[in-house]
C-alpha cells in the first residue's frame, strides 16, 4: 500500500503562488546598486513567451517533486507473521583436523564429516524461524563466527564457508561452551540452547569441559551434544583392506554428562540420516514458537521525487549559462570569417 507519512507537507504546495502575489515594497534609492558595465553575453535578454511557459512548467514539476519527497512517500508491504517468542540457539561446530576423515556419505557420495554437517545443518537452520541463531567454530580455541541474529541466511552462508583447520588442529570443547555462555549472559529472558557438534575429545583450551559445564548449569544454558563419526570404515593399506573404527577417540561419556547435567541430551550421528533425525528430535525438544504477531515491511520512496527535483533544477540552472556562452561565442566566429 502506498502512502505519505507526512501528508500535511502538501499544504505548502501553493507557497510560491502566495509569495508571487505578496505586495512588493518600494525600492530604497539609497540602497540601489549601480552597475556601470555588464559584459556581453551576460546581459538580460527578453525570452519569448513559449520559452517562459516551458521554464514555468518544469519549475512547477520540480516544486511538486520536492514537496512529494518532503511528504515522505513510502510503500507498506503485506503483513508478515513473526513468532511472539523464540529461542537463543547457539551452534558450535568442531573444525579440528579429525573432521577431515571421509567416513560419511551424502547423496551417495563419500565426503568428510564437516561436509556432511554442512549439508544437514543448513536445513535445520532454515527451519528455526523466530529463533536467534549464533555460530561458533572451535579447534585449538573457540571464536564467534556469527552473533545471535534472526538472519538465518547469513548464518547458513558462514557455515558453508567454514574450512577444516581454520582455527587449528586440536579440540577445545570447554572453550566453545564457555564462549557460548558468555554470549548468552546479556540475554536474561530467553531459552538459552547450545548445540555442540564434535568428533573427538577435549585436547586444548583455557577451561576444561567440567568447568564449562558448571558455568552452563549456573547460567541456565541447555546443552545438546552430538558426536559425529561412523563406527567403522574400510582402509586400504599395503597389507590389503582392513576395517577400522574412525571414532575411537570420541569421548561419548563426557558428552553425555555435559548434556544431561544441563537438562539436554547426547546424540550419536553415524551418518547423514541419523544426523537428520537428531535435528528432528531437537525440533521436538526445543519447538519453534508459534507465529502470533504481524509486521509490515516498509520501503522509503522519497529519493525518486527528490532526484527528479534536483535534476530539473540542475538543467534549468544550466540553460542560462549555455545561452550566455553561445551568445559570447557568436561575435568571435563572425570576426574569424572576415
Amino acid at each position: 500500500m502506498f502512502e505519505f507519512a507526512w501528508w500535511w507537507m502538501w499544504f505548502t504546495l501553493p507557497l510560491p503562488v502566495l509569495v508571487y502575489f505578496l505586495p512588493a515594497k518600494a525600492p530604497i534609492q539609497s540602497a540601489a546598486l549601480r552597475v556601470p558595465y555588464l559584459p556581453t553575453g551576460l546581459q538580460s535578454v527578453s525570452q519569448p513567451p513559449a520559452s517562459k511557459r516551458i521554464f514555468l512548467t518544469f519549475a512547477t514539476i520540480a516544486w511538486i517533486a520536492l514537496i512529494s519527497a518532503a511528504a515522505r512517500p513510502q510503500w507498506l508491504g503485506e503483513p508478515i507473521s513473526i513468532p511472539a517468542e523464540g529461542r537463543d540457539l547457539m551452534i558450535a561446530v568442531d573444525l579440528s583436523g579429525s573432521m577431515k576423515i571421509d567416513d560419511m556419505q551424502v547423496n551417495g557420495r563419500q565426503v568428510d564429516r564437516l561436509q556432511m554437517i554442512k549439508s544437514v545443518l543448513s536445513d535445520f537452520i532454515e527451519r528455526r524461524v523466530g529463533d536467534r541463531l549464533g555460530l561458533i567454530f572451535f579447534a585449538d580455541t573457540a571464536y564467534l563466527q556469527a552473533p545471535l541474529t534472526y538472519d538465518r541466511e547469513t548464518v547458513a552462508q558462514l557455515l558453508d564457508e567454514s574450512l577444516i583447520g581454520l582455527v587449528g588442529e586440536q579440540t577445545a570443547i570447554g572453550d566453545a561452551i564457555g564462549l557460548a555462555i558468555k554470549r548468552f549472559k546479556s540475554k536474561k529472558e530467553s531459552n538459552k540452547v547450545l548445540v555442540l557438534l564434535t568428533d573427538g575429545q577435549n585436547t586444548a583450551g583455557n577451561i576444561t569441559p567440567e568447568q564449562a559445564n558448571e558455568l552452563a548449569v549456573a547460567n541456565g544454558v541447555t546443552l545438546y551434544t552430538i558426536g559425529v563419526g561412523a563406527d567403522q570404515m574400510i582402509v586400504q593399506s599395503v597389507f590389503g583392506n582392513r576395517r577400522v573404527n574412525p571414532s575411537q577417540e570420541l569421548d561419548e561419556d563426557m558428552l553425555t554428562k555435559l548434556a544431561e547435567t544441563t537438562g539436554g541430551r547426547y546424540f550419536r550421528a553415524r551418518d547423514a540420516q541419523s544426523l537428520q533425525e537428531i535435528y528432528g528430535k531437537l525440533d521436538e525438544l526445543e519447538p519453534i514458537a508459534r507465529e502470533s504477531r504481524q509486521m509490515r515491511p516498509l520501503q522509503a520512496l522519497y529519493f525518486y521525487p527528490l532526484g527528479l527535483a534536483l535534476l530539473i533544477t540542475f538543467l534549468l540552472g544550466l540553460k542560462p549559462l549555455l545561452s550566455a556562452w553561445m551568445a559570447s561565442a557568436k561575435p568571435k566566429s563572425h570576426q574569424g570569417a572576415n
